[in-house]
């Protein structure tokens, strides 16, 4: 169970990284064209949101690879499981359907969440 744990962790940490940097490193109008969504939200919230998933990266993975604060671990988990629900609403509020991706995104930091939490038995 571990090692699926720590999958999952990378998995997330990778995605969420990607895309924090991607909104960090990008203007709103850059963002614009190939993320519709941004039009409806200031440029700050928009580097809000990338900072949120540089953090949520390094909270699945940095707490519970030093064992120093590990509940940091499912509380960014968890974060990452609130960032993709807000980021499922927007899609399909501009009408796009393609919400696959965060779904899956989604499913995975519950899992890391609810077995960080210890739901599964102890790791």
């Amino acid at each position: 169970m571990i090692i699926a744990v720590w999958i999952a962790s990378g998995l997330l940490a990778l995605a969420n990284l990607g895309a924090g940097f991607f909104k960090l490193s990008r203007s709103k109008e850059a963002l614009a064209s190939s993320q519709p969504w941004t039009v409806g939200f200031s440029a700050p919230v928009i580097k809000l949101i990338g900072t949120a998933e540089v953090l949520a990266a390094i909270g699945l993975i940095v707490p519970p690879l030093t064992g120093i604060v590990p509940i940091l671990a499912p509380l960014a988990a968890v974060g990452v499981v609130i960032l993709q629900l807000g980021a499922i609403v927007t899609h399909l509020r501009i009408g796009e359907r393609m919400i696959v991706p965060n779904v899956v995104i989604l499913l995975l930091a519950l899992f890391v969440a609810l077995a960080r939490f210890g739901v599964f038995g102890a790791l």
